[in-house]
C-alpha cells in the first residue's frame, strides 16, 4: 500500500471504530446477513495488521452492543460463533506479533464457550507489548457510566472517600476502559451519523470519521484515508488557534 503523505510521527495513539454496515453489504448483494458478517472478519484483520505495522498502540473495536441482543435469535447464535472462531484463530497470530487482547462488557450475557474462548484469549496475550486491541461485547456506554457511578458510590458509602474528592480523574479511573487512554480518532463506517451508545465519557475531545463505506469494504485504502483526514484536522481542546503550539497535541486522559 502506498502510504505517502501520511506522516507516521503524528499518528493517533487511540483509534476506535464502529463497524457497521454488515447486513447492508450482504443484502446490497443478495446474500443473508450472516455472510455480511463473515466477510467484516477480513476488514478486521486488515485494520488490525495495519495499525500493528504503522505502530498505533490501541485499537478499540465496538464489535457487539447490549442492543445488538435485540436481533433475531439466529444471528445472534452466528455472531457468537462466529467470534468464537475468530478469537481461536488469531490468538497464535496475536502472540506471533505481540498483541495484547483486551474486553470490555456486560461479559454474564455471552455464552459459556465464547467467554471462555475469550479469557483465554485475554489470559494468553496480557503480557504482550506490542499493540492493544481492546474488544467491546455487550458494551454499553450508559451502562458503563452506571457500573461507575455503582462502584464510586460504594467508596463513598464505605467511607474509602468523600463526595468532594470525586473528580475526573476518579470517574476515568473507574470506567471499564480506566487502563487504557481515550480514543484520538473515531471512525464509524456505513455513513451513520450517530454514536450508538459507544464510549459516551470517552470521546469529549475524539475527532470524529464518517465514511459511507460498509465495514466489509473498509480496508487499509479507507483506513488510511482516514489517518490522513485525522492529520488535516487542527484540535484545538477548546483553545484558539493562537494558543495551539502542535496542532495536533493530545492533551486527553492518559496522555
Amino acid at each position: 500500500m502506498n502510504l505517502k503523505g501520511l506522516d507516521k510521527g503524528r499518528l493517533p495513539g487511540h483509534v476506535a471504530i464502529i463497524m457497521d454496515g454488515n447486513g447492508r453489504w450482504a443484502r446490497l448483494r443478495g446474500k443473508g446477513r450472516i455472510e455480511g458478517h463473515r466477510r467484516g472478519r477480513a476488514s478486521v484483520r486488515a485494520v488490525v495488521e495495519m495499525s500493528r505495522k504503522l505502530g498505533i498502540p490501541y485499537l478499540s473495536l465496538y464489535a457487539f452492543s447490549t442492543e445488538n441482543w435485540l436481533r433475531p435469535k439466529d444471528e445472534v447464535h452466528a455472531l457468537m460463533g462466529l467470534l468464537e472462531h475468530y478469537l481461536t484463530v488469531e490468538q497464535p497470530k496475536m502472540m506471533r506479533h505481540g498483541i495484547r487482547l483486551l474486553a470490555i462488557g456486560d461479559r454474564s450475557r455471552l455464552p459459556v464457550p465464547v467467554l471462555q474462548t475469550l479469557e483465554h484469549a485475554v489470559e494468553a496475550t496480557q503480557h504482550n507489548k506490542g499493540m492493544t486491541v481492546l474488544l467491546a461485547l455487550s458494551y454499553s456506554g450508559r451502562d458503563d457510566i452506571v457500573r461507575m457511578v455503582q462502584r464510586i458510590a460504594r467508596k463513598v458509602k464505605e467511607g474509602v472517600c468523600a463526595v468532594e474528592d470525586i473528580k475526573e480523574e476518579m470517574v476515568s479511573a473507574h470506567m471499564e476502559t480506566k487502563s487504557i487512554p481515550d480514543p484520538d480518532l473515531l471512525i464509524r463506517t456505513s455513513g451513520e451519523m450517530r454514536i450508538s451508545n459507544f464510549f459516551l465519557w470517552q470521546i469529549p475531545y475524539t475527532e470524529l470519521y464518517i465514511t459511507p463505506a460498509l465495514w466489509p469494504d473498509f480496508r487499509e485504502a479507507e483506513y488510511l484515508e482516514a489517518l490522513l483526514e485525522f492529520q488535516r484536522r487542527r484540535r484545538r481542546f477548546g483553545r484558539t488557534d493562537e494558543q495551539i503550539a502542535q496542532p495536533l497535541r493530545s492533551v486527553g486522559r492518559n496522555r
